[in-house]
């Protein structure tokens, strides 16, 4: 585990010097998160506008929900998606095979291959949202449903990233995968919503196909208080199974892998 720390916080520090070689970039990029963060919060506030509640949800609720979004979108955006585009880039070209070579496990490797610094504008952006939302409710989380409001967001995030590791084992067979990437982005999409606000079949896709309720819907529900125990321990075992499939798929893609070199 030191050595796996000790890659990420290189890797961390690589891309850190990176982003501050241009400091202007840097300041452009944190205006640009807080244009998008307003881009994100117009369509709720025009559907609120005409009425005091969805499907069950109040607006500074439904705000909660938009604030984990906004978090697991950072993360996504900030560690996940130029990751998957530098590993694409080294299967394409063979370099992978010096992945392969490193006393580190590749999974690992790839996956910190490559930072965004500057989301770190969008992870405050989320975290004002949050607060403002409590702030409207009058009354802030219990710190019990904060523990659990936290747990699983990182639940939703290990989600999230088993989707991910699903899509670069895919990069094995099928080398572009920018349309896929960007069906990934335009689905996830949908989980700034309550999943409640879908029905039927979708509610069931949302939920455990593409469990984007996995990854906003029920860490915000947690931190309101409105999950049972049994709900908080299955979605849990279902990022956690998630996790493992992912793995299992990303070994037997590393198994079956053939340099483009050779």
């Amino acid at each position: 585990m030191r050595t796996l720390w000790r890659v990420v916080r290189i890797q961390l520090r690589i891309s850190l010097s990176g982003a501050m070689a241009y400091r202007t970039d840097f300041l452009v990029e944190g205006a640009m998160a807080l244009a998008w963060m307003a881009l994100t919060l117009l369509p709720m506030f025009v559907l609120y506008s005409a009425r005091d509640t969805v499907a069950g949800w109040d607006a500074p609720s439904a705000l909660i929900v938009i604030g984990y979004f906004m978090m697991v979108r950072a993360i996504l955006e900030g560690v996940v998606s130029p990751s998957l585009v530098a590993l694409v880039e080294q299967i394409r070209s063979g370099a992978f095979d010096y992945v392969l070579l490193k006393p580190v496990d590749a999974q690992v490797l790839v996956s910190m291959s490559s930072f965004e610094p500057w989301k770190i504008f969008d992870l405050l952006g989320a975290l004002a949202v949050i607060v403002y939302a409590f702030w409207r409710r009058g009354y802030g989380p219990s710190a019990g449903d904060a523990v659990i409001g936290f747990g699983l967001l990182i639940a939703g995030v290990l989600a999230m990233y088993a989707v991910w590791i699903c899509c670069a084992a895919a990069s094995f067979w099928v080398v572009r995968l920018d349309n896929l990437t960007y069906l990934l982005g335009a689905v996830f999409d949908v989980a700034r919503w309550p999943v409640q606000v879908f029905r039927g079949a979708w509610r069931f896709v949302f939920t455990f196909l593409v469990p984007v309720a996995i990854m906003t819907t029920y860490p915000a529900m947690a931190l309101l208080g409105r999950l049972d125990a049994r709900t908080i321990v299955l979605v849990a075992a279902g990022a956690l199974a998630m996790l493992a499939a992912s793995r299992a798929l990303w070994q037997f893609a590393i198994r079956n892998y053939t340099s483009a070199s050779s």
